[in-house]
């Protein structure tokens, strides 16, 4: 953007002082607010705020021609979504209480210190920002619809929850915030940071390090690069990760594993968005977008000392949980069809067709790997398979025929065990006709009601099935 030109979230400043106009700029610039625009005649800002694209103003409350008073009123009359900081060199309590009575968002005594100017202007964009996101939001969620829906096409999924992710995903991509992805192992956590990358319209590279395992020295030199001489091997200056995502997206992985020395650094990268290189005692600023994942509960991390608190609130700006693949069973028949697709591609086979009880076996599995292991287990079976009907002893071989212990269960240490169990569940100690039919209830609930299913996880044949229902 040109020197002057308008653009979405630019700030202006109003004063008639330039110098303080200038000093204003300035401040802000250095702590990467762009797009400053700068007037010193008030009669000017009613067609600057016509053209549109202003994100928030800062007024002096003493001008000649137009004053600030009556430059506030006309911004909340037809621009109410414009917050508006006032200033003063007058500590003069009474114009406060007017001004926050006529709408203004907050009140700066001058000579205004640089970092007040920042952390005030930096909270109106913000709240503006998430305003904006909100509206966006609530519109995206009525009407259902995908923006881009291209941009998703390598996650397969019908799950809500997931098209939900992708309506939020969508709106928070375009700004400058980081996101924070969570999710077990396998879930797609890169997939989706790949979205936000091609969402947020960033030009450059999209960079991917996993800095699990990296201690705080190695930590720094990989993301910031060092200087010649910097320790012993550094024969040159070289980049670090940062520098080569600019003006893309650094996609941060694992970061619950990151030592406490590394997060105070990146607490720093990403509230002040600026970095040293190894060795250097000249700062540099971050121009790129960040995203973060992890498959660690940081809640926990932070609960027992080994995650910071401020870098923990500081991540959650935009979060993002992707859900394992146990809580979207309905994505299990489109995943299964697509992997059996992509394998019998890249092994040059014909696609087998999967037998119609196999959807509901995997529905039993808590896919601890998620869809990376679903998908392995289906490339497997494809890699076996020699022709008719796709064999399901690969999948049982690893699933098998039991029933998965669900994530609320009782420590086993806490459960009766022998008759005790038994009684507790009939009330009594059962006979074997009882428990033969507890079982058979129990198999068909989790099959769904398929009985070629239910004789599976119990071991016997569909005709054996029968003929005990029969005698029910």
């Amino acid at each position: 953007m040109k020197q002057g030109e308008i653009g979405d979230g630019s700030v202006l400043l109003v004063d008639d002082e330039p110098h303080i106009l200038s000093t204003g700029k300035l401040a802000l610039e250095c702590a990467g607010i762009e797009n400053i625009l700068t007037v010193s005649d008030s009669r000017k800002v009613p067609d600057l705020l016509a053209g549109g694209a202003i994100s928030a103003v800062v007024l002096d409350l003493h001008m000649p021609h137009l004053s600030g008073t009556e430059l506030l009123q006309l911004i909340v009359r037809n621009y109410p979504q414009i917050p508006v900081i006032m200033a003063t060199a007058e500590d003069d309590v009474q114009a406060v209480v007017e001004c926050m009575k006529l709408g203004a968002f907050d009140f700066l005594v001058k000579p205004v210190e640089s970092s007040r100017l920042v952390s005030t202007v930096r909270t109106v964009l913000e709240m503006r920002e998430l305003s904006s996101e909100l509206s966006s939001l609530k519109k995206r969620l009525l009407t259902d619809e995908l923006e881009r829906p291209e941009v998703f096409a390598a996650i397969v999924t019908g799950n809500k929850a997931m098209r939900a992710l992708f309506h939020y995903i969508e709106v928070v991509a375009t700004t400058r915030e980081p996101i924070m992805i969570s999710g077990e192992t396998g879930v797609g956590k890169e997939l989706l940071a790949r979205a936000v990358h091609t969402l947020s319209g960033c030009k450059g590279e999209f960079v991917s390090v996993n800095v699990a395992g990296l201690d705080d020295n190695m930590f720094s030199d990989t993301l910031f690069g060092h200087k010649k001489g910097a320790y012993t091997g550094a024969d040159q200056a070289r980049d670090g990760l940062v520098a080569k995502a600019s003006g893309g997206t650094l996609l941060l992985d694992e970061i619950g594993d990151l030592n406490l020395s590394s997060q105070v650094k990146l607490l720093r990268l990403l509230q002040e968005r600026e970095y040293y290189p190894v060795g250097s005692d000249l700062v540099k600023k971050i121009d790129a977008r960040v995203v973060l994942a992890t498959n660690r509960d940081l809640s926990e991390l932070v609960a027992k000392g080994a995650f910071r608190n401020d870098l923990y609130y500081r991540l959650y700006a935009h979060r993002v949980h992707v859900p394992p693949l146990r809580e979207r069973l309905d994505d299990i028949p489109l995943l299964l069809d697509h992997f059996l697709g992509e394998a019998a591609t890249r092994l040059g086979k014909k696609k087998p067709t999967a037998p119609p009880e196999l959807p509901q076996l995997l529905a039993l599995y808590d896919f601890p790997g998620n869809v990376r292991e679903f998908e392995a287990l289906v490339f497997n079976a494809v890699a076996r398979h020699k022709g008719g009907i796709l064999s399901m002893e690969s999948f049982q071989a690893v699933i098998g025929l039991h029933q998965p212990v669900s994530s609320g269960a009782e420590p086993a240490g806490s459960r009766p065990e022998g008759g005790e169990a038994l009684s507790e569940i009939f009330g009594h100690f059962p006979t074997l006709v009882e428990v033969e039919a507890y079982l058979i209830d129990q198999a068909l609930t989790l099959a769904k009601g398929n009985q070629g299913m239910a004789a599976k996880l119990l071991g016997m044949g569909r005709q054996t099935l029968n003929k005990r229902l029969n005698k029910k």
